[in-house]
């Protein structure tokens, strides 16, 4: 390690679907402190989802204001800042100013927003590299498809349109003024190729041979950790930071957090490391030197974590949401006020501890509410319950919502199942918001067969994001070496022979219903 570099302090910044946490971390991946600030997300008709930037902004620099304050620290102690997002979509019009496709909406087009269905579909429907990458299938998760969608359905919008760009390099540049895009998000969620930039060819195609200079193809692309720009007096002074400090080259916030789970696990026979990354959704992600993909997957990209691997993933669009969703949907009836996810989670402890894998094991959930990103790749799957049985109360709703868990871990299954060879393996790194309960991480082992690693303390996330900090900062190791550096103390879970068999079953269950499903989809 650099003499300079053990002593040194760094912020880190990802913002999620709903809220931006900030934490202040010491080069061995210790956590002075963390906070969370939250901004509203606009869910409007017709799969709509935006934000204001200027509410997300704000909500970041709140965040690490309150936690510089909270880490008992001086401004001049922190010595880089690094931000991590979500692949949501920021538009500007040609005078830089926010640009929104209705007066309603906000200017941001959130990942989540599934507005662009039919526009995946002609994005889709192309013999072209770009594709074949991504599984067979654009998603309308994508940037793509969603300027296709202001293209074809809001024409002045589309006229006025000067620049777009993922949440992360528009936090980067507003927090340093200077113009970056990450080659994470460039090479994941655009039509652009590392080797030879975009893929004009394939624009044409679509009818998008114009987006390119539409929404800035003159600004330099860097690879993640790179220097970004210094952070502007205005900014220094909304979060609380010194001014003139190295902000890093960012990326899309689940690959911070495979960056951050460097050291968690070893590679597998392929050479390869395997994150699941849980939060609102779900993500399992292969990080290593073998090109790793299946249809419905997207990837394998090159360098967008670290230089020379290869990236592949698959998800599942609405994890935490599902959960959400359910929570809101069976909550008791009169209650004065509904049970939180720790209220549910404390007496499913209890159940479970009673009951065991047979745990409300006539409910089957198909989890697909918001689509199946893989491995079927259809935007237009719903999700399916099944035997319900006539209760309601505190126990019901922790049934239900136990399930639909127990269906989250079942679609892992599938993924892996599906990847086959490059993705087999004993252990799998996991991390985000399920990995902060053991209940859950215990189901994910019993229902996939595999050993689960997540951290004994911190966020994987963060410690991605402040890895890119630290590489910015000047710190002369290579990325890999920094991040497995921030990986701190592991704990493991193991299956349970016994609940494996149980769930077994429920695989079975869970496959014939999309069978079932699809046959249903089929009548007239």
């Amino acid at each position: 390690m650099n003499i300079a570099a053990s002593s040194r302090l760094v912020c880190a910044v990802d913002v999620g679907t709903r809220s931006a946490r900030a934490g202040i971390l010491r080069t061995d991946g210790g956590e002075l402190a963390r906070e969370i600030r939250a901004f509203p997300l606009l869910e409007g008709a017709d799969r709509h989802r935006t934000y204001y930037f200027s509410e997300i902004r704000r909500a970041v620099s709140d965040a690490v204001s309150a936690v510089v304050s909270s880490a008992g620290v001086e401004p001049a102690a922190v010595s880089a800042l690094a931000l991590s997002a979500t692949c949501s979509l920021v538009l500007r019009d040609s005078a830089g100013q926010p640009l929104r496709t209705d007066a309603a909406e906000g200017d941001v087009l959130a990942w989540c927003d599934h507005r662009a269905v039919d526009e995946a579909r002609v994005c889709s429907d192309r013999s072209h590299e770009l594709v074949a990458r991504n599984g067979g299938f654009i998603s309308p998760e994508m940037q793509t498809p969603k300027l296709l969608w202001v293209k074809r359905h809001r024409p002045t919008v589309w006229q006025r349109l000067g620049q777009a760009l993922d949440l992360s390099d528009a936090l980067v540049m507003d927090v340093t003024g200077m113009p970056v895009r990450s080659l994470c998000s460039m090479v994941a969620k655009w039509p652009y190729d590392g080797r030879s930039g975009w893929l004009d060819d394939y624009l044409e195609g679509i009818g998008l041979g114009d987006l390119p200079g539409k929404v800035g193809s003159r600004l330099p692309v860097r690879s993640p950790g790179e220097f970004a720009g210094p952070l502007s007096t205005t900014a220094a002074r909304g979060m609380g930071l010194s001014a003139g400090i190295p902000v890093a080259v960012g990326m899309v916030d689940a690959f911070a957090g495979a960056l951050g789970a460097t050291g968690m696990t070893s590679p597998n026979a392929a050479g390869n490391r395997l994150n699941l990354i849980t939060g609102t959704s779900n993500v399992i992600m292969s990080v290593g030197s073998t090109r790793a993909g299946a249809s419905g997957f997207w990837g394998p990209y090159r360098d967008v974590i670290l230089p020379g691997a290869w990236v592949s993933e698959a998800g599942q669009s609405a994890a935490g949401a599902l959960l959400d969703h359910l929570l809101e949907l069976w909550s008791p009836s009169g209650a004065q006020s509904a049970p939180s996810h720790a209220d549910v989670l404390q007496r499913l402890t209890q159940l479970y501890a009673s009951e065991g894998a047979r745990l409300a094991g006539d409910i089957h959930i198909l989890p697909d509410f918001a689509g199946n990103r893989a491995p079927l790749g259809d935007a237009d799957a719903r999700g399916l319950i099944t035997g319900l049985p006539l209760e309601s109360g505190m126990n019901a709703l922790c049934r239900i919502y136990w399930r639909g868990a127990v269906s989250l871990a079942l679609g892992i299954r599938q993924l892996l199942d599906h990847a086959g060879t490059p993705w087999s393996g004993e252990t799998l790194a996991m991390l985000g918001g399920f990995s902060r309960t053991p209940l859950l991480v215990q189901l994910f082992a019993d229902v996939t067969g595999r050993r689960m690693v997540c951290g004994e303390a911190g966020d994987r996330v963060i410690a991605g994001t402040a890895a890119l900090a630290l590489k910015a900062s000047g710190d002369s190791r290579d990325l890999a070496s920094i991040a497995a550096e921030l990986s701190g103390k592991v704990l493991a879970f193991e299956p349970n022979p016994e609940a494996m068999h149980q769930f077994d079953r429920d695989y079975r269950v869970f496959r014939l219903l999309q069978t079932q499903r699809e046959a249903i989809s089929q009548v007239d």
